[in-house]
């Protein structure tokens, strides 16, 4: 899990946690009042641009925080973010990154309201803000953000998460969606419950569709009577347009041409197929049964046309056949006979099994096996990093580009979070195809399934779309490998001053029988339309231009070979960015407000960047040892230190419901410093009584124990086994973490870390990182498991520290009181070296006061100890 913090700071600074989850609520806070939460988005030629606003007051008897959180699509840029605040307003601007914190720095050292919104990543998934507003404060929020509708098995889909997390007197979306050639069909849906299926009234004329869904405050309730709000979910507008038969569309607005191509009545072209298959240890159970059953439904979608071999592969990569055979039914059942019998285990070693695949495709190539007109490709599916055999990911990009023809592309599907998803779309884009993930839960398969659909009927080969080199410039990518029936190509640029009235592209492609589209576009007669409709969006071309430019080059970017070219690619990036407004990897919003000459509120927005997403939050205990206790209820992440010594076991969980406890022993630096032996944890064990099931964790090695037969695995080992009551055991070389599954309700990560062997000071240790969704009994207890329970806990007297970067404040929890520093500690789930911040109130003097008694009372004689009462 990646996340980049970003601030948005009015007087003061305050630091909220960045990490997100699915049922995060738009509007957060105790003692407020939301006025109205509304949400709207305006379609024009498949590019959105979506507003989403919110009016709140604090109507508690304090100051208090108010929270503010959007879910935004991953390919969506934010292009504008305004916040008003007892009538003054504060503005966003986009500036280049390093630009606009040197403003920030200033804006702050003058004592001026200012903020930065930035990212780090190219995967946006949630924007958060937070204001510290005093009691009947109004605060009004409004955001925006644009993305270009993608066409997948016929469908463009655009997709409003929904989590207001409270009843709102005023809740409403609308869509409007023009679309000049006509809109073939319009539908809508949510997954907000059955109580609001008849609620979204669609208003539908040839070029036109208004979607809207106003629930009234009644309608929104969970019952009758309830004060809880039903509105939860996604709300989903899918539809299509009306093409002529030549399948073009050319569109030109504000001295922009967009030229769209879908062709549909034709015939799908023959495919050859290497599917490539991780049948590694880690992909054990769930996975593999869910991979299994996709690709039976896979192979039978197969025709007698297609040609296809299967690979799967751990630590060696074996071929079910040498050669690509034809898909006849007697080939398919075998082949699914042999997918159905492959048992995972071992290490993952991806350079051999790609290499494997292409060289099937290179000899049914030379052999004449494979028609011209014929697509070939290779479809990897994995759910981690290499451990065995050629591991350093660049390298196997090389090896496989070196070996890869120009007719040949390669998808790639990685599976869970483990995956280095990165690679796998660095690595298909090379090869002329595309990544994407799998969420490892129940609908897995149908997942793998879906993608498959989208490439399973290439219709057109070497498509190239061109337009009079005197009429336009700055044309973005116009040569295309392979056509997929349901999906769309699109083209755009810029017109070059002329007299021309009219404007024309030629499309040419290969199909079963060569292609020749001509299109023409008249260049004012859009203009003109858009300028008498009220909920169209007029810029469109302007900004769709610039959206698919920036993805483009930030593609670009991501293959390129040298520094000097990345930099020569970023500040092309960072100069459209500036001028269209989007906020990228390499630019910053810059949020001003006015000088007030007085202190009335403090604000943050953290505009979060969830690179590859983990499907709960987490408790943690990480360094010296570093206690970081997440608060679902509260959003809040409490932070603590306990200072014992060496040799001391320290009780987590100690549940006697479940039979489960998880301790930790300390093991001391070297030596002192600074006067004080450092302290972390070298040894973990997790332990079942009920079935005399023990995993021990140590930065050597790691042992299993079940009755009378024990198993010992290096950290080198990939190994994955199943015990009566453990469900799940992995230790994967490269990740360095152990995680470990009881009962598939008990889920717990131990992260390995490893220091110089002649550092002076430190020795290597554990991290322990446990689920916030984990199911304990009620006599759950320990360091961590007391808080399965969630204590209240108000934070309030918010001032600055000595440090001006460390605030204090007052907590009050479990009947004390008790002084807090605002502070940040490391999660090294994903940067197992650098880490990244988690935001948190820190408790001093070993957690007195936050946790049940003293931490003495946690200290225990063995390992498979349970805690006596506290």
């Amino acid at each position: 899990l990646a996340v980049s913090m970003v601030f948005l700071n009015v007087n003061s600074l305050i630091h909220v946690l960045g990490f997100d989850y699915l049922c995060m609520q738009a509007i957060q806070g105790n003692d407020i009042t939301v006025k109205s939460y509304k949400v709207e988005s305006r379609i024009t030629l498949r590019f959105a641009h979506t507003t989403v606003k919110s009016s709140v007051l604090n109507s508690g008897p304090s100051a208090q925080s108010i929270g503010f959180n959007v879910q935004i699509p991953k390919r969506a840029f934010i292009n504008n973010f305004t916040m008003n605040v007892n009538g003054n307003t504060f503005v966003g601007s986009v500036k280049e990154k390093t630009v606009a914190r040197n403003l920030y720095a200033l804006a702050r050292a003058r004592g001026k309201a200012a903020g930065i919104v930035r990212t780090n990543s190219q995967s946006m998934e949630t924007f958060r803000t937070e204001v510290h507003v005093p009691p009947g404060s109004k605060v009004e929020f409004e955001l925006h953000y644009q993305e270009m509708m993608q066409r997948k098995l016929g469908v463009y889909q655009h997709t409003l998460h929904l989590q207001p997390g409270r009843l709102v007197p005023l809740l409403q979306v609308d869509v409007y969606i023009f679309e000049p050639k006509g809109i073939k069909f319009v539908t809508a849906s949510n997954t907000l419950g059955e109580q609001f299926a008849d609620l979204t009234k669609i208003t539908h004329t040839k070029d036109k569709a208004h979607i809207v869904f106003r629930p009234t405050l009644q309608q929104q309730r969970k019952c009758e009577n309830c004060t809880e709000s039903a509105v939860d979910g996604v709300f989903t507008v899918n539809y299509d347009v009306d093409r002529e038969s030549n399948a073009g569309e050319l569109q030109v607005s504000d001295g922009h041409f967009v030229q769209f191509f879908a062709p549909s009545d034709l015939s799908p072209l023959s495919k050859n197929i290497v599917f490539v298959i991780d049948v590694s240890g880690s992909m054990w159970g769930l996975k593999m049964k869910q991979t299994v059953e996709a690709m039976k439904a896979i192979l039978d979608d197969l025709s007698m046309d297609d040609y296809f071999s299967i690979i799967d592969f751990n630590h060696n990569a074996r071929c079910w056949s040498e050669d690509l055979v034809q898909a006849s039914s007697i080939q398919v059942d075998e082949a699914k006979k042999y997918v159905q019998s492959i048992r995972p285990n071992g290490g993952t070693n991806i350079n051999e099994a790609l290499l494997k695949a292409v060289q099937i495709l290179v000899r049914a190539s030379n052999q004449g096996l494979i028609d011209p007109r014929s697509v070939s490709m290779i479809i990897l599916v994995s759910d981690g990093d290499p451990t065995v055999g050629e591991i350093k990911l660049s390298t196997i990009q090389k090896n496989v580009k070196r070996v890869m023809r120009e007719e040949f592309s390669l998808f790639s599907l990685g599976i869970g979070f483990d995956v280095d998803f990165d690679f796998l779309e660095r690595i298909a884009m090379d090869n002329r195809g595309i990544a994407q993930r799998i969420y490892a839960n129940h609908d897995a398969a149908e997942q793998l399934k879906a993608f498959y659909s989208q490439v399973s009927s290439p219709l057109l080969r070497t498509i190239t779309i061109n337009l009079p080199e005197n009429a336009v410039n700055n044309v973005t990518q116009n040569r295309f490998d392979k056509f997929f029936s349901g999906s769309e190509l699109i083209v755009a640029g810029k017109l070059q001053p002329s007299d021309l009235t009219t404007l024309q592209s030629f499309t040419t492609a290969a199909a079963n029988m060569d292609l020749n589209i001509q299109t023409e576009a008249d260049i004012r007669e859009l203009d003109s339309v858009l300028g008498t409709h009220q909920h169209s969006f007029s810029g469109f071309a302007r900004q769709m231009w610039a959206y698919i430019t920036v993805n483009q080059l930030l593609a670009e970017r991501s293959l390129a070979p040298t520094a000097s070219k990345k930099r020569r690619i970023t500040q092309r990036i960072v100069a459209l960015a500036l001028e269209h407004q989007f906020v990228t990897p390499f630019t910053a919003m810059l949020v001003e407000g006015h000088d007030q000459g007085r202190e009335y509120c403090s604000t943050t927005v953290t505009y979060s960047i969830v690179h590859l997403p983990h499907p709960f939050d987490f408790i943690a205990v990480d360094s010296d040892p570093h206690f970081i206790i997440h608060l679902p209820k509260s959003n809040m992440d409490i932070c603590f230190n306990i200072d014992s010594r060496p040799g001391h076991i320290l009780n987590l969980i100690s549940d006697p419901g479940t039979g489960v406890t998880i301790n930790g022993q300390l093991v001391g630096s070297k030596k002192m410093k600074n006067n004080k032996i450092q302290t972390y944890f070298g040894t973990i064990s997790i332990y079942s009584k009920t079935d005399s099931v023990q995993v021990i964790v140590g930065t050597d090695r790691i042992n299993l124990m079940e009755g009378r037969n024990n198993h010992s695995f290096s950290w080198g080992a990939t190994v994955e086994l199943t015990a009566t009551q453990l469900k799940h055991f992995m230790a994967q070389k490269g990740k360095q973490h152990v995680t470990v599954m009881i009962d598939g309700k008990i889920s717990v990560m131990v992260v390995l870390h490893r220091v110089w062997k002649k550092h002076p000071v430190q020795v290597d240790f554990l991290g322990i990182y446990m689920s916030s969704d984990n199911k304990y009994s009620t006599q759950v207890h320990g360091l961590i498991g007391q808080f399965a329970k969630e204590p209240k806990v108000k934070v309030y007297g918010v001032h600055e520290g000595a440090d001006p970067k460390k605030k204090k404040a007052t907590m009050e929890v479990k009947g004390n009181k008790l002084a807090v520093t605002r502070g940040w500690q490391k999660d090294f789930r994903r940067d197992k070296k650098r880490g990244s911040d988690v935001y948190c109130w820190f408790i001093h003097n070993s957690g007195k006061g936050f946790i049940d008694g003293s931490y003495t009372s946690y200290i225990l004689p063995q390992l498979d100890s349970f805690l006596t009462a506290i």
